[in-house]
């Protein structure tokens, strides 16, 4: 597997620069990004950052080449630990090479796996052009495929950590499997936040609706949010005005539209 090189722009936070190895950019989109702009994500990533503040244990799922595990590896204090999922074996090759060349690997786990509902083995469909967009459903296209296992993520951490405070899931639709996999876990957790994509579109696929999403997440009983990349802010929600988003967009066909949602305490931003 060929990889490609390239050292992001100055992080504010950081106390040193992140080198990522990609993809080729010439055929996948989140490489080609990263090239051209040495940046992901900004406003995101200062949310991420600021969320460090009270966090031990972080855990990130749908880790890709795991530019949001090395910011947490620089940020976390004491003995915490981060847990990187990724189940697609040439996503999980760049992200161990990008801890290894950021020097997290001691207290940066990679999980060859994705997770769910259950343990099981399945079948992830590959995007080729957009590595960040393989998906554990068939979907509504022709995909290379690759066999991967699925854990239960409760079960995973039984005996590994007794609680979650900072959980990113950005799965192209099987958020609802992960988070449910997740709940017993997530229920002890009183200081959990929470950064995750609703795409409506991409969970009926898998199965489930956006609705289902949300009302799982506000069984939580958090206060809700909008990632607003625009204005880079948080814009306060709750589980009524997003399920009622999610129903709209399901019932406009091909609407693919999506949006980050955030849950637990704001942070401060600086």
């Amino acid at each position: 597997m060929s990889s490609h090189r390239v050292e992001l722009l100055p992080i504010r936070g950081l106390s040193r620069n992140l080198t990522l190895f990609t993809h080729d950019p010439a055929t996948d989109l989140v490489s080609q990004i990263l090239h051209e702009k040495r940046a992901w994500e900004p406003f995101e990533t200062r949310l991420w950052l600021a969320c460090h503040d009270r966090a031990h244990t972080v855990v990130d799922v749908g880790a890709n080449l795991g530019y949001f595990s090395l910011l947490s590896d620089q940020c976390l204090n004491g003995s915490g630990a981060i847990y990187a999922f990724e189940p697609a074996q040439d996503n999980v090759a760049l992200l161990n090479a990008n801890i290894a060349a950021n020097d997290a690997g001691a207290r940066t786990h990679v999980i060859a796996a994705a997770l769910g509902e259950r343990d099981e083995q399945a079948v992830l469909f590959r995007n080729d052009a957009n590595r960040g967009d393989h998906q554990i459903y068939a979907g509504d296209g022709e995909r290379a495929s690759e066999a991967v296992t699925v854990l239960n993520g409760a079960d995973f951490f039984t005996g590994r950590a007794d609680r979650i405070d900072l959980l990113k899931v950005d799965t192209q639709g099987s958020e609802y499997a992960v988070l449910s996999g997740l709940m017993p876990l997530l229920r002890q957790s009183p200081a959990l936040r929470l950064l995750l994509e609703l795409t409506p579109y991409s969970l009926r696929l898998a199965g489930a609706k956006g609705r289902d999403l949300i009302d799982l997440v506000a069984s939580l009983k958090l206060p809700l949010f909008i990632v607003d990349h625009i204005e880079h802010r948080l814009v306060p929600s709750d589980a009524q005005a997003l399920a009622i988003w999610c129903d709209n967009v399901e019932a406009t066909p091909g609407d693919r539209g999506f949006m980050n949602i955030f849950a637990g305490e704001a942070p401060v931003l600086t």
